[in-house]
């Protein structure tokens, strides 16, 4: 299997594993703080619970688009925290789920559909 076939059998992402990937784009962070980014990214429209959280890491985990980070951030730091970062495969698949999304909209446009205004 390529690259590019390992990337393609895992899209379309779930909404929440696209955000996830997001969240981690450009810095390392634990679970409470990935939730708060979504929630703030959003503007709330996507509140993840804990649940869906976790359980979404782990299957990210398993499948190589994140890795748990070994060392801990600080000595301050809460050591029951578990951070996490993006991977190079986890940047390959959310850039490929940005240019599917990024079709579609230009598909829609070019049948004249626009969203609709408050």
């Amino acid at each position: 299997m390529t690259d590019h076939d390992a990337v393609s059998e895992l899209l379309p992402l779930p909404p929440a594993t696209f955000h996830i990937l997001l969240s981690l784009a450009n810095d390392e962070r634990h679970g409470y703080a990935i939730i708060q980014d979504v929630e703030e990214r959003t503007a709330g429209e996507l509140r993840m619970s804990a649940g869906t959280l976790y359980r979404s890491v782990a299957r990210m985990v398993e499948q190589g688009l994140i890795s748990e980070v070994i060392r801990r951030r600080s000595v301050a730091d809460d050591e029951r925290r578990r951070y996490y970062r993006i991977t190079a495969f986890g940047t390959a698949v959310a850039r490929a789920e940005m240019r599917r999304l990024a079709q579609l909209v230009r598909l829609a446009r070019a049948t004249g559909l626009t969203p609709e205004t408050a």
